[in-house]
């Protein structure tokens, strides 16, 4: 059974940082493709950063230069800095695993807010 469990969240002030971390069981975690999501209210879900197994990176515009994906392959395990953080960074942030586009796995979602 695939299990994603997200940590790291929380309130943070305008300008800090946080850290995501997304550990992954039950799945060979070195070969899947790595992603971090958000949703913020009333909005539809946007890709924030991903990392693929070959180690490309993308990240969304508006949070590229501010952030940076990673992952621990020995601890089964996909990281996410945000660094300035600004309001409209709140949002619930989601992990997601794939591979081959068949298996296609989410966290629960983990709360991010930013204070003014």
């Amino acid at each position: 059974q695939v299990q994603l469990v997200e940590s790291g969240g929380g309130l943070v002030q305008y300008g800090g940082s946080l850290t995501l971390s997304c550990t992954a069981s039950g799945i060979l975690f070195r070969i899947y493709d790595l992603a971090w999501y958000r949703q913020a209210p009333g909005k539809q879900r946007d890709l924030v950063a991903q990392l693929r197994s070959d180690g490309n990176t993308d990240y969304a515009r508006s949070l590229k230069g501010r952030s940076t994906i990673s992952r621990s392959n020995a601890e089964n395990t996909v990281y996410l800095q945000m660094n300035s953080l600004k309001p409209e960074d709140t949002a619930i942030y989601y992990c997601n695993i794939k591979f081959a586009t068949v298996y296609d796995y989410w966290g629960q979602g983990i709360q991010v807010t930013v204070s003014s």
